[in-house]
């Protein structure tokens, strides 16, 4: 079973927690937090990675207006997103998030390519 807790702001800017769980096999790394928003493609393609390879996280999802962002600036001094957050490492670029993701946790890492 895959479970999933998404975090998220209301309208109060109080953060909210949700629990999805899904039928899945997972890798058990909860300590991976994503933030992100609903709407990017950038934040698509890390969601579709985490998926494809089966990697259990939280899911932080933050305001659309930037300035209200204050956690993502907490975590990685910026307020852009995708930011994911993998132990001590905190990555903020899509491409370089994807590379973490396939090297620690994906094919890369398991055949040592």
């Amino acid at each position: 079973m895959l479970s999933a807790v998404f975090r998220f702001l209301d309208s109060e800017g109080v953060i909210q927690n949700s629990t999805l769980r899904t039928q899945h096999s997972e890798r058990s790394t909860m300590a991976l937090i994503l933030y992100h928003v609903t709407w990017c493609p950038d934040c698509e393609a890390v969601r579709r990675k985490l998926a494809d390879l089966h990697i259990a996280y939280e899911h932080v999802v933050v305001p659309d207006f930037r300035p209200m962002r204050k956690v993502v600036q907490e975590v990685s001094g910026q307020y852009y997103v995708p930011v994911l957050k993998d132990g001590d490492i905190v990555l903020t670029e899509t491409g370089d998030i994807l590379d973490h993701l396939d090297k620690t946790y994906g094919q890369e890492r398991i055949t040592g390519s």
